[in-house]
């Protein structure tokens, strides 16, 4: 049995390629409040200095606790070209399998809000990222400058 309930991406009207992806365990897409391993839902959102945009929402169905690795494939599925996930909690084998893949872990405290993650996220590419968004960035190809340049833009607005 497939643990993948339903997937909806957004079509974007905009250019995305100076977005990074970044995914959340959210239940209710407001609240980061799930664990990345029994999550029934991923959020998935594009983030530059400038923007963030709903790219996707993953939902997942229930499978039994012996299909534990088909659920975790399936997560990892829909992270691809996602530089991060937010969640609650993370079992070490989730760990490492994310960070082989290229996405970053983080967890968050009790009642953390995707809007304020998001806003420090883009707070954090103004100012200068730290080593794991910098690499990111770098892994992504996406030319740094450009950020710079949003960035430019955006203060002298």
């Amino acid at each position: 049995m497939s643990g993948l309930k339903r997937s909806l991406e957004i079509i974007a009207q905009d250019d995305t390629s100076t977005l990074l992806k970044v995914a959340f365990a959210s239940s209710d897409h407001v609240l980061v409040d799930q664990h990345f391993g029994s999550t029934t839902q991923l959020v998935v959102y594009g983030v530059n200095p400038d923007q963030c945009q709903l790219l996707s929402v993953t939902q997942f169905a229930e499978i039994s606790d012996s299909e534990s690795e088909q659920k975790l494939a399936e997560k990892l599925t829909a992270l691809e070209n996602c530089i991060a996930v937010y969640s609650r909690a993370c079992g070490a084998s989730a760990v490492r399998r994310l960070l082989e893949q290229g996405v970053q872990p983080v967890k968050v405290a009790d009642g953390a809000e995707v809007s304020e993650l998001l806003d420090a996220l883009q707070k954090e590419l103004i100012s200068g990222p730290s080593a794991w968004l910098a690499k990111a960035v770098r892994k992504n190809t996406l030319d740094f400058s450009r950020f710079n340049d949003l960035t430019v833009d955006r203060i002298q607005k």
